[in-house]
């Protein structure tokens, strides 16, 4: 009996050793170490977090991309490593007692499963196209796969001079350009861009604006606060001369240099500047000195020499300047510290009549002088209210200028009724030629036309708040005093008929 115990307490002892020793073998670990760098550079990356599932200890990468996961029970685990701007990536590990098992994550941008946008398709001008009119509008279509925000950008090249012109931060899919030269040749591309993949581009397409004739009148709207210079035949036709995010104003045509001079604002001061009648080649003549006076507005100048010269207008000096920008030289200085406001030049050359005031646009004067700088003739001083606008007839026989006569005078310079009137040389009378002029309404910068038969002019309501509209008249005699107003351009100004 006592041995059957004796090998009863043996068989229990090494039962229990078995069990014993099958416990410690379950609770056995080890470690998973790794490093995380980028796809494609196998640059490092610091605080990637490492988690693993079944789940243990939570770790993130040193400034060498390594990390270390000790004492993890043996085992299969997936291997998270997650950052933010980053795709997250999965790794297996066994893990057995007393080993370290390696695992490399190569991670990349969350953007790296977005696609690119559709190449832009141009729909219109289309290629080659010819007879385009202006202004032009530029079509296109793309899309995005993954629903991203499109922004496009349109480049513009001239192909007479390979100037680019590049619009930029675009989100529709149309775009309309008005400044372009007629009959010229362009070359137009789109780009698309996502924000997150390389922009795209287009193909390029090329078209050919219309060549359009007879804009024999010239006149200022205003675009976004700018003006703008317009040509027109007076038949409907239109065409923007000068670009809507510079200021542009003046117009004065010369025929014999088929050139058009004006006026334009550069960094705070006004220059003069040439072009061609479809609005190409604009150039600066001035530059150290510009043009000025009290109100930029009302301040003009004039060619002279058969449109080989100008002359305009700096405050109380009077100043002459090739076409081309050289040999500029002051001609004359008012005497009493008045400045010069309008300039005009004769046909011929043998007189310069001239409109000065005072800083706050009164106490004004018109005459005339002679190319050397003496006084020729007095038309009129010493009245009170504004006087504006003068321009000689073509055999010098007449001058045409405005006045208000209600005499009206305050720190805005405001007109109540602005007339126009016509001084004749030889008689010295003063004709006034604002027929059936609406009541409360000012005639404001008159032109002689061609001809010398008509006038053309502004005309809006003396409130200095209302549009202003061009017209033309009939000059005429006392005889028919009647005629009728002829409206030719709604919302613009500063008209020139040559």
């Amino acid at each position: 009996m006592k041995n059957i115990k004796h090998i009863l307490a043996v068989i229990s002892l090494l039962l229990f050793s078995a069990c014993s020793e099958d416990t410690i073998d379950a609770l056995g670990s080890g470690t998973i170490a790794g490093t995380v760098v980028t796809e494609g550079t196998n640059e490092p990356i610091q605080n990637v977090r490492i988690s693993t599932n079944p789940a243990s200890s939570t770790v993130f990468t040193d400034e060498n991309g390594i990390f270390i996961l000790e004492d993890i029970a043996e085992g299969d685990y997936s291997v998270e490593a997650r950052k933010e701007g980053l795709l997250t990536q999965f790794e297996g590990a066994t893990v057995r007692p007393n080993t370290e098992v390696s695992v490399i994550f190569e991670l990349e941008p969350e953007s790296a499963n977005n696609r690119q946008p559709e190449v832009p398709r141009l729909l219109s001008p289309a290629d080659n196209a010819t007879d385009v009119a202006i202004p032009v509008e530029f079509v296109w279509s793309s899309g995005d796969r993954d629903g991203d925000e499109l922004v496009y950008e349109l480049e513009l090249r001239n192909g007479a001079n390979d100037q680019v012109r590049t619009f930029s931060n675009i989100t529709d899919t149309t775009y309309t350009v008005t400044d372009l030269n007629q009959g010229y040749k362009y070359f137009w591309q789109v780009k698309v861009s996502d924000s997150v993949n390389d922009p795209v581009l287009s193909p390029v397409f090329a078209f050919q604006t219309a060549q359009v004739s007879g804009g024999r009148y010239l006149y200022v709207k205003q675009i976004n606060g700018n003006n703008v210079i317009f040509s027109s035949n007076g038949e409907g036709s239109e065409i923007q001369l000068t670009a809507s995010d510079v200021n542009s104003f003046r117009p004065r045509r010369n025929n014999s240099s088929n050139k058009i001079a004006f006026l334009r604002t550069v960094g705070g001061r006004t220059q003069l500047f040439t072009m061609n009648s479809d609005g190409s080649n604009q150039f600066q003549v001035t530059s150290n000195i510009s043009v000025n006076g009290y109100d930029m507005e009302k301040v003009g100048f004039s060619w002279a020499n058969d449109g080989v010269s100008l002359v305009f207008p700096n405050f109380g000096d009077l100043y002459q300047v090739s076409a081309t920008g050289g040999g500029i030289q002051r001609i004359y200085r008012t005497p009493n510290g008045k400045f010069i406001t309008d300039v005009d030049v004769s046909e011929d050359d043998s007189t310069i009549a001239l409109l000065t005031n005072d800083p706050n646009g009164y106490n004004g004067s018109i005459f005339t002088i002679s190319p050397e700088g003496q006084l020729k003739q007095s038309v009129i001083s010493g009245v009170d209210g504004a006087l504006g606008s003068i321009d000689i007839a073509v055999d010098n026989s007449a001058l045409l200028f405005t006045r208000d006569i209600s005499e009206y005078e305050n720190e805005n310079n405001r007109q109540l009724d602005s007339r126009m009137f016509i001084y004749n040389f030889s008689s010295g009378e003063i004709k006034d030629i604002s027929y059936n002029k609406p009541e409360g309404t000012n005639d404001l910068d008159p032109r002689f036309s061609p001809n010398e038969a008509e006038v053309i002019f502004v005309n809006t309501s003396n409130d200095g708040l209302s549009p202003l509209d061009i017209y033309t008249q009939s000059i005429g005699d006392d005889s028919n005093e009647n005629e009728n107003r002829n409206l030719l351009f709604q919302n613009a100004k500063m008209p020139d008929w040559e």
